[in-house]
C-alpha cells in the first residue's frame, strides 16, 4: 500500500494532522511541566525512562537507542553521573566496556515524577465525560501504533 503524501490527503486531512499535532504538543508540555526537576533535558529524561525500562546497558547501546552519537551520550551520561543518578560498573563478559545503571535516588524521581503525571492526568481525565474517556482509550492505542511506526 503506498504511502499517503501531503500532496494526496485532503484539505480535512491537512487541518486535522495540524491540529493533531498541536494537541499533542501542547499536552505533552502540560505533561512536562508536572515535572519535579525542570532542570534534566529531555534527553537526559529519555536516558533515565531507557534505563528504567530496559535496566542496565552499554553507553553504545543507549546511544544506539535514543539516536544519538557516541560522543553526545557521554557528554549526557557524564551530566547524569554528576548529578548522581547514573552509576557505572564494570561489564561481566567485555572488560573493555562498562554498563550505565540507575541509581537509587534515579529510581524514585522517575517513580515521583510517574506518579505526579498520572495524577495530573487523572485529574483532568475526571473532567471528561465517559464517552470521551472511551474514545481517548481509543486514540491511545492508535498514537501509540503512530509513535513506534
Amino acid at each position: 500500500m503506498p504511502t499517503p503524501t501531503r500532496a494526496s490527503l485532503s484539505r480535512t486531512d491537512l487541518a486535522s494532522t495540524s491540529a493533531l499535532r498541536l494537541a499533542i504538543m501542547r499536552l505533552a508540555r502540560r505533561l512536562r511541566s508536572q515535572r519535579l526537576d525542570q532542570s534534566l533535558s529531555l534527553s537526559q529524561l529519555g536516558v533515565l525512562g531507557m534505563l528504567e525500562r530496559h535496566g542496565p546497558q552499554t553507553p553504545r547501546e543507549l546511544a544506539d537507542h535514543e539516536k544519538v552519537s557516541p560522543p553526545s551520550m557521554t557528554k549526557l551520561l557524564a551530566a547524569l553521573a554528576e548529578r548522581g543518578f547514573i552509576l557505572r560498573t564494570a561489564h561481566p563478559s567485555d572488560g573493555r566496556q562498562h554498563l550505565v545503571a540507575l541509581t537509587d535516588e534515579a529510581v524514585e524521581m522517575i517513580r515521583e515524577d510517574r506518579r505526579r503525571h498520572d495524577a495530573w492526568l487523572a485529574q483532568r481525565l475526571a473532567e471528561l465525560s465517559p464517552a470521551e474517556r472511551a474514545t481517548l482509550r481509543q486514540a491511545a492505542t492508535i498514537l501509540e501504533r503512530l509513535a513506534t511506526s
